[in-house]
């Protein structure tokens, strides 16, 4: 009889079926019963390496958990659902459930995230190229199923997160193209023309982002210290269902087949039209009679720098007072179908405005002023930090003006002008190459006599005597 084998000690045997088979004590199950992994190979020196393997990954604590590992599909549902929800704000959120649905699902969602390999990864980024996306949106894909894998690896449910073994392709930054000074002031002078005057002034004036501006409230408007707090910013979110059946709610909305070519429905859609519901679709909560989340609501920024306050410049607080004396006017004109959110831009019910509106008209100013089509941030953000170093102003002040949290941040926001450029080289080559002498003009005739004469000499000394 031989000998009981001491605890945690492996065990190695040929089997009847013709295979080596080894048995690997890991642990304990979540139910206290014991966590025999097996293995099995041809050959003994096979069979001996693979034992040794799961030996060092439970001596390292390396070694996944017992039970079978979900799909990439199953743990972004969880990832996303419980873990990224108590982190991210709500804006994020939608972000990272809309590329889970269109990309990492449909790309890898079947694969078992413990059989999921670097070359899964790499045939999806280059299917997303080739269908048209943008290497910055595959970097964001990336980064996302990356985070998620990490929580993976990180409560042992994988052995290694095979998401850092890839490299996502190169991103060429966006380069900035801010306004001009010149186009800046054309840009104002169209949106004089506006009841919007104001919010313009504080978007390419001071640098507020387009949700900082429509969020901002007449609470947090200091005008004896002239002092905007942008506490708060407007976001449209999406809706979410408060029914218990999401799939059946839906169910006179979705749409299992492409659309025909030609297709009429959706001809006034910007981005065509849109993709097939999956078989599982639990989409278009907004038609939910028990909605909720959803629509344009107020959000904290992202950062706690972001809700510091910024100094009004003096001279627009005339057309401050004056704005608020028009909506004061249109509150008035409304009489009970006003609807009170304390806004400072508002429509004339009261509500905020419409973050797609702003968009719209801003493009429809550029129009006005002459000027070439660009982002809204260019001619706001990019814009304000830009003409503020050209005015001189240095890096700590104007990061704490556009309230960023790093200065590299802030110098992606200000582009060199051309003609600063010629400016400074000019002023560096007269420091290095000295200006070329002036010819000497010669001797000149005065027609003034001196006081160094003959005849003033003999006076002097005639006084002198």
């Amino acid at each position: 009889m031989s000998p009981r084998k001491p605890n945690m000690e492996s065990s190695i045997y040929f089997g009847t079926d013709g295979w080596w088979h080894g048995r690997v004590t890991m642990g304990v199950k979540n139910d206290g019963s014991p966590d025999r992994r097996h293995r099995r190979a041809k050959t003994e020196t096979e069979i001996k390496r693979k034992v040794r393997e799961l030996e060092r990954q439970r001596d390292e604590g390396r070694a996944t958990k017992a039970g079978r590992a979900p799909t990439v599909a199953k743990w972004m549902e969880t990832y996303l659902t419980d873990i990224a929800s108590l982190k991210l704000k709500p804006r994020s959120l939608d972000d990272y459930w809309s590329k889970t649905r269109n990309d990492i699902i449909p790309g890898v969602g079947q694969h078992r995230i413990d059989k999921l390999q670097a070359e899964h990864l790499e045939r999806m980024y280059r299917a997303m190229l080739d269908a048209g996306h943008a290497p910055s949106h595959v970097v964001k894909v990336h980064r996302i199923l990356s985070r998620a894998l990490k929580i993976a690896h990180r409560r042992r449910m994988v052995s290694e997160n095979v998401a850092t073994l890839v490299d996502p392709p190169s991103v060429d930054e966006t380069e900035a193209n801010p306004f001009t000074q010149e186009e800046a002031k054309a840009f104002l002078e169209a949106a004089a023309k506006r009841p919007t005057l104001m919010r313009w002034i504080v978007g390419v004036g001071m640098g507020f982002r387009q949700g900082e501006t429509l969020g901002l409230r007449w609470p947090y408007v200091d005008l004896e210290e002239d002092m905007f707090r942008p506490e708060w910013q407007l976001q449209r979110l999406t809706w979410r269902h408060g029914c218990g059946e999401a799939h059946a709610c839906g169910a006179r909305l979705h749409r299992f087949e492409p659309c025909p070519p030609g297709c009429t429905t959706h001809k006034g859609y910007k981005r065509g039209c849109p993709k097939p519901c999956a078989k599982t679709c639990t989409s278009h909560a907004s038609a939910c009679p028990q909605r909720k989340g959803g629509g344009l609501v107020f959000t904290r920024p992202k950062t706690k720098k972001s809700r510091n306050a910024v100094p009004i410049p003096p001279v627009f607080i005339p057309f401050l007072h004056e704005h608020k004396a028009r909506q004061e006017a249109m509150r008035a004109a409304a009489g009970e179908l006003w609807q009170e959110y304390d806004v400072v831009f508002s429509r004339p019910d009261g509500r905020p405005l419409d973050p797609r509106a702003d968009y719209d008209e801003f493009k429809e100013l550029l129009t006005e002023a002459g000027i070439d089509d660009r982002r809204l941030y260019d001619g706001s953000r990019h814009t304000a930090g830009t003409i503020l170093n050209e005015l001189g102003v240095d890096m700590p002040t104007i990061m704490e003006i556009l309230r960023h949290t790093q200065i590299s941040q802030t110098r992606r926001y200000v582009k060199g002008r051309s003609h600063l450029s010629k400016d400074a080289m000019r002023r560096m080559g007269e420091f290095f190459v000295p200006a070329p002498p002036k010819p000497d003009p010669g001797p000149t005739e005065t027609r003034t006599e001196t006081v160094d004469t003959r005849a003033a000499r003999a006076r002097q000394r005639r006084r002198i005597r």
